[in-house]
């Protein structure tokens, strides 16, 4: 019996008109465009700027793209899974929402959060259906208002995080292609490191809490960024020597978008040219979720079948992951 392997078949995404710019955060808080560039590597992020639209908002734009140009009936879909850290709401699942907003009615849908590991754990999760021979077209979405929960006087993270979605179409193959390897960690010891403090079930939202402005990311910066430099590569390297690669057997390395300095070390560490690298960081900051799909999006007219493709994240959590897998068409 031939193996069967889930396949990436095609690539779908929502960008906001609106773009933030480094120019701009200057008169909202105390930073620069140097600074920004020189830490981080940001020159702007895409803000919904809708009033009372959340992460379904841009999920759904970016599933309806992808479903146009797979030429897929969303009658067709059979699952759907949402990978965010923003939902529209405690419940219903945002993939829930997005779903309807779509059409999509023959499919059971549910979301993932891990961070911005997210969709990496969605992708993995969505490959295993596939491969047991009960799902034929799954969506993975990662979709994110990642600015409805930045506090924009704080200068370590306001900078850091945009707005978008992006999503994969994911078809059984028994071609020498698809999802070859996948290894996801974590360690909750991340999250006193990197959490929100109030909205759960541990701090209800109330007057207190709003008024100490709990409702934001809070970030240890040097914790997050040590964990994320080492685990990030760690994996990645790991991934290359189990499946027998050398750094030449790469074609494509797809690093989570949330910092400059951490996608360099982890590419030094793989022995990688930047070319080999897909960098979008410096347009759309950290989207979470979003940023895998996003790069995806942007190379995919560049991408061939057979490419041989790393992608890799760390996330709240902590969360981190590898995945490697053989692009499964040339561009249309």
């Amino acid at each position: 019996m031939e193996k069967i392997r889930a396949a990436i078949t095609g690539v779908g995404a929502s960008l906001q008109d609106y773009i933030l710019t480094n120019e701009e955060l200057g008169k909202m808080v105390d930073t620069t465009d140097e600074w920004i560039m020189t830490r981080i590597g940001i020159k702007e992020r895409r803000i919904i700027k809708e009033k009372d639209e959340g992460a379904s908002f841009v999920g759904a734009k970016a599933v309806s793209n992808l479903l146009e140009k797979t030429g897929t009936s969303p009658d067709e879909v059979d699952l759907l899974i949402c990978a965010t850290v923003t939902p529209d709401m405690q419940f219903p699942a945002t993939g829930n929402i997005i779903s309807d907003k779509v059409g999509i009615k023959n499919a059971f849908s549910f979301d993932v959060n891990a961070g911005c590991s997210g969709f990496l754990y969605a992708l993995t999760t969505a490959s295993k259906y596939v491969e047991s021979g009960t799902n034929k077209k799954v969506v993975v979405v990662g979709a994110e208002k990642m600015s409805s929960i930045i506090d924009y006087t704080d200068r370590a993270t306001c900078c850091i995080f945009g707005d978008g979605a992006a999503a994969v179409l994911l078809e059984p193959t028994t071609e020498e292609c698809g999802i070859i390897d996948t290894k996801l960690q974590s360690d909750g010891v991340g999250r006193h490191h990197l959490h929100q403090k109030a909205g759960g079930s541990a701090r209800p939202a109330s007057h207190e809490t709003v008024d100490a402005r709990e409702h934001f990311v809070y970030q240890e910066g040097q914790h997050v960024f040590k964990w994320a430099v080492s685990n990030m590569a760690d994996v990645s390297v790991e991934m290359m020597e189990r499946n027998g690669m050398k750094s030449e057997d790469l074609t494509w390395f797809v690093p989570h978008q949330a910092n400059m300095r951490i996608i360099e070390a982890t590419a030094k560490r793989m022995g990688l040219d930047k070319k080999q690298v897909m960098i979008n960081i410096e347009k759309y900051g950290n989207t979470t979720a979003a940023t895998l799909p996003l790069c995806l999006y942007d190379w995919e007219n560049q991408l061939r079948k057979g490419d041989n493709i790393i992608l890799a994240t760390f996330g709240a959590g902590f969360t981190w992951g590898a995945m490697y897998l053989k692009w499964a068409y040339d561009p249309r």
